[in-house]
């Protein structure tokens, strides 16, 4: 996929003021470790994720879609009575029905003229949004659209807390659930436009290369546990090979299609050693990753949008940067895209 006139008018990210660290994680699953000989430290060690953020409980997230919805809009030289589409994408929903989007969009206060829709594909769920606005603006269909994000982590998390105290797991029956303790939450949003609504440097969206191989999509699966709470058991050593496959294949068609120089990398957050295993079987420059993982851990489909964000305002991204984003969510499904800062 190619576009000629899709900007990223501006990016803003909402963060919960509570931060669960891997040490307080693992000291609440101390009769475990204790009962297993588990060294401490070893979440932190294998992951790399010192610390991540959770949401109050009760949050839902339409609330923290509709937080960073605002924020985008505070940063955007475009009124909200632009906004011709709304997407909430994000893995977390407040409902089956109606659509997340329903109250995110009544939250942020948005016109009655948009359309709105839910979009959820994983972790890749903010991207595949960005990609489908993209080609509702360049098709000259709309002109402005608004995608936002929020997940909420707290529910995973402590449904997985709950299960490995109140059962009696061996060392190798635990491993499904590493993953769950590496979640966070956060939020993030996007308007997306025309170049020609653009007022001064226009963030470029250039295109991109999708691929899917849903061989694996039983890698990876989460779903309800009971009213409030979530479940999910990830075989993160098959996912981790399978992942890296797809994405070098990925990398292959993107490459041929967008070239291969990028002066920034920004990826799907998930932790050190798969960063390193990437990094190392595409030949990438790891001097060129931005990473925020260490302190927001795995926060589904805001994690890649969020840290491009926190790339920005680090000045890691700056003004003509080519900058690759490479995302990767479970099903398996793998999403890069150019974009011209």
């Amino acid at each position: 996929m190619k576009f000629e006139n899709v900007c990223i008018e501006s990016l803003a990210v909402a963060l919960p003021d509570e931060v669960w660290s891997s040490a307080a994680i693992e000291e609440r699953l101390r009769p475990l470790y204790d009962r297993l000989k588990l060294p401490a430290g070893r979440l932190e060690l294998m992951s790399g994720i010192r610390e991540r953020r959770m949401w109050p409980a009760g949050t839902r997230p339409s609330d923290a879609s509709a937080q960073a919805g605002r924020a985008v809009l505070a940063k955007s030289a475009l009124g909200a009575g632009r906004v011709e589409l709304f997407v909430h994408a994000a893995v977390s929903r407040d409902m089956l029905e109606p659509a997340t989007a329903a109250f995110a969009h009544r939250k942020i206060g948005l016109p009655a003229t948009a359309q709105i829709f839910d979009l959820s594909n994983a972790c890749l769920g903010f991207l595949n949004a960005l990609t489908v606005a993209a080609g509702l603006i360049e098709s000259g269909q709309i002109r402005c659209a608004l995608v936002v994000a929020g997940e909420n982590g707290r529910p995973l998390v402590e449904q997985t807390l709950q299960t490995l105290l109140a059962t009696t797991l061996s060392r190798n029956a635990i491993k499904p659930y590493f993953a769950n303790l590496t979640i966070g939450s956060g939020a993030v949003a996007a308007m997306v436009c025309h170049r020609s609504l653009v007022k001064g440097r226009a963030h470029r969206l250039l295109g991109g290369v999708a691929r899917a191989a849903t061989q694996h999509s039983e890698l990876c699966q989460g779903d309800t546990h009971g009213a409030d709470a979530l479940a999910m058991q990830t075989d993160s050593e098959q996912l981790l090979i399978a992942g890296v496959g797809l994405a070098q294949e990925t990398w292959r068609d993107f490459t041929a299609e967008q070239g291969g120089a990028f002066d920034r990398f920004i990826c799907h957050q998930v932790g050190s050693t798969h960063r390193r295993k990437l990094y190392e079987t595409l030949g990438l420059d790891l001097a060129k990753d931005f990473s925020t993982f260490e302190t927001l851990g795995n926060t589904g489909s805001v994690a890649l949008p969020a840290t491009l964000c926190a790339a920005v305002d680090a000045g890691a991204v700056q003004e003509g940067h080519r900058v690759g984003l490479l995302g990767i969510g479970s099903g398996l499904n793998c999403l890069m895209l150019a974009l011209e800062w």
